[in-house]
């Protein structure tokens, strides 16, 4: 028998609480603080789970200048309709647009970063994804 298992994605930065807040309010989700004030959690409906975690030295990523790497990102998925909406719901709450190279017309991925420097992106979703039987031929 398997093990049932989840995940979550744990950022760290230097503030956790003030990181928590920025993607509670955008994902529409609820921060929650266990006995532990350096990890806080982030839930909410539709399966957000995301976790922050105070790091003393932390230092932002300086994705995308190429002298480090991006790490990793969060991708917040939004109805194609919705993109515009949830651009300026992200940068009203403080994130900072970092591809700019093509801001012109409609785009399906838009990347910013936090308010701590992590780089995340507002994606078109595509709907759930298929099984290999499922696709058309």
């Amino acid at each position: 028998m398997t093990v049932e298992k989840t995940s979550v994605l744990v950022l760290d930065c230097a503030e956790p609480l003030e990181l928590a807040e920025f993607y509670a309010a955008l994902l529409n989700a609820e921060v929650r603080i266990g006995n532990d004030p350096d990890f806080v959690e982030i839930v909410g409906n539709a399966g957000v789970r995301l976790a922050i975690r105070r790091d003393l030295g932390y230092a932002p990523p300086s994705w995308p200048r190429p002298e480090d790497s991006q790490q990793a990102h969060l991708r917040v998925l939004v109805a194609h309709a919705d993109m515009d909406e949830a651009e300026r719901e992200a940068v009203g709450l403080g994130a900072r647009p970092v591809d700019t190279k093509d801001n012109g017309g409609p785009r399906d991925v838009r990347i910013y970063s936090d308010p701590a420097g992590h780089s995340f992106s507002l994606a078109v979703d595509q709907g759930p994804p298929q099984s290999a039987a499922q696709r058309p031929l």
